[in-house]
């Protein structure tokens, strides 16, 4: 063939740019004349070889593809540089990425009894399927500019100096636990035997870091009606040999964040907010996930916003952050990203260990570390998805004080949850207890709920330390923790998510009011 792609021929009485070489001809866009800015995509003069045939501004109709044959063509007119001619292609990749989300992506209308109402799931339009198509197109395949753009966003967002991505919200708080055990921290490193204190109430992954480290949890029980730790009981839990205290934010709901920041100052204590469950949450203001000296984020597709697997660990503290990107970055000393080399401009200067001087830097490790990174392609999606978290939010809420408004006449035998003084949850779940005087048991309940398609969930691991996984732990517990084998015994949770609207809404009320008449 004469011709290649990027090139501009004349054909009949106008212009066509070459898009690929086919078979059969030459796979082409129309070119027009635009008349205004709506044109799919305009040349600019700095995008184009021309010859005296052309004048610009030009446009490309990327929504019309044409075959042509080698007798078609009049002659070459001129031609697009490659950057240009690579634009056009993933424009084009982009145009027809909307149109498979409208055909095969858009959600489904809500059936009564039919369509289930999910606990939770990914709320999404073509901009995240835009996202990751373009990053694919790079084939950069690990951490890379899409990585960079979304810790620099969320970082700004949320109000803190440093953003790590991570491959999920389990990792992050892996990595947030294992930076408190690093030497680099001096007379504040946690050592084998030192204490943590938390709670038995939540996620596995809160608590199995602090074993996973070889450091001693100690559990505090939980506020029934928030499903946070009891503040008041958090000071006697304090003991000698207590260096750090990693709670989460249940189900979106802060914690006491005054009473839990004082004491970790009193007592010179690391504090680590498991943010997870919480992202836009805030307390007096002030978002959650900036209060503790690392705080921690998941994108699993549960939460509210999504990269699919995913997580992130955030500090403000330079020396943290270093640690923080060293355990992620297989306990590597070097700070270059992937791809680079040299960042500091000491690669070959260093002499650090009993290693020879001048040994190279990037193959130095200061940590028996791991590989935790994120890819590009989940990073792309979310950084469509944070553009999304403010209306995203505002559902939660929203469908949140529904259910609440919708379920007040039966506190007589629910245990409504109550959002901590001075909080604004961004919430992740509806919380409900049944209370002991109710006719009915809790399964009883999540049966009626599950027949009628209505997803449950149980507060994840109820008492962690009856699960078979704690068995021959070494822990300890500071008072009883009488809330928490409640919770286990007697709570569950249902959707807010910003995929349900009205109607799932309306239903999972009329679903409650229907079994507790019947009781």
């Amino acid at each position: 063939m004469l011709f290649k792609a990027g090139d501009i021929l004349k054909i009949g009485g106008g212009f066509v740019l070459v898009a690929a070489l086919e078979a059969v001809g030459y796979c082409v866009w129309p070119m027009i004349k635009p008349v205004s800015n709506k044109d799919p995509f305009i040349l600019e003069a700095g995008d184009l070889v021309l010859e005296k045939s052309l004048e610009i501004p030009l446009g490309i109709n990327l929504n019309s593809r044409l075959i042509i044959e080698e007798e078609d063509i009049k002659g070459k007119a001129g031609e697009i540089n490659r950057p240009c001619l690579e634009k056009l292609w993933r424009s084009d990749f982009s145009r027809r990425a909307g149109q498979f989300y409208n055909l095969f992506h858009t959600p489904q209308s809500f059936e009564h009894g039919k369509t289930a109402v999910a606990c939770s799931g990914k709320v999404y339009d073509e901009k995240e399927i835009i996202n990751i198509i373009d990053a694919s197109l790079d084939f950069w395949l690990t951490t890379g500019r899409y990585a960079s753009i979304f810790e620099e966003k969320l970082a700004n967002f949320l109000g803190v100096r440093h953003c790590l991505l991570t491959n999920s919200g389990s990792s992050a708080n892996l990595l947030a636990v294992s930076t408190l055990t690093s030497p680099k921290l001096g007379d504040r490193q946690l050592k084998s035997g030192d204490e943590v204190i938390t709670v038995a109430a939540g996620f596995p992954t809160t608590v199995t870091p602090i074993v996973q480290n070889r450091l001693v949890p100690v559990f505090v029980d939980v506020d029934l009606e928030t499903y946070n730790v009891d503040a008041e009981k958090l000071e006697a839990a304090v003991s000698p040999k207590t260096r750090a205290i990693i709670l989460a934010h249940t189900l979106g709901n802060p914690f006491n964040l005054d009473v839990v920041t004082e004491i970790a100052r009193k007592h010179h204590l690391w504090l680590i907010e498991d943010n997870c469950d919480a992202l836009g949450s805030t307390y007096k203001g002030r978002y959650t996930g900036t209060f503790g000296d690392l705080s921690t984020l998941s994108f699993y597709p549960a939460h509210h916003i999504t990269t699919g697997e995913g997580g992130a660990v955030l500090t403000s503290e330079p020396l943290l952050k270093r640690v923080v990107e060293s355990f992620r970055d297989w306990g590597r000393d070097c700070w270059c990203p992937p791809g680079k080399d040299n960042t500091c401009g000491r690669r070959f200067a260093c002499q650090l260990g009993e290693l020879p001087g001048g040994y190279d830097h990037k193959y130095t490790y200061s940590h028996f570390g791991y590989n935790l990174k994120i890819t590009d392609m989940q990073a792309a999606v979310g950084v469509a998805q944070l553009a999304k978290l403010a209306g995203f939010a505002g559902m939660r809420r929203k469908n949140f004080q529904q259910l609440y408004t919708g379920l007040q006449n039966y506190e007589d035998v629910l245990i409504l949850p109550k959002a901590t003084e001075n909080t604004d949850p961004c919430w992740f779940g509806f919380p409900l207890t049944v209370r002991a005087g109710a006719s009915f048991t809790r399964q009883q309940l999540v049966q009626h709920l599950e027949n009628h398609h209505i997803r449950t969930r149980l507060l994840f691991a109820g008492n962690i330390l009856k699960q078979p996984a704690f068995q021959g732990v070494h822990y300890r517990v500071a008072g009883e923790l009488k809330n928490t084998d409640l919770i286990m015994e007697r709570t569950f949770w249902i959707g807010v998510y910003p995929g349900l609207g009205q109607k799932e809404i309306n239903y999972v009320l009329d679903t409650f009011d229907q079994f507790i008449r019947m009781k």
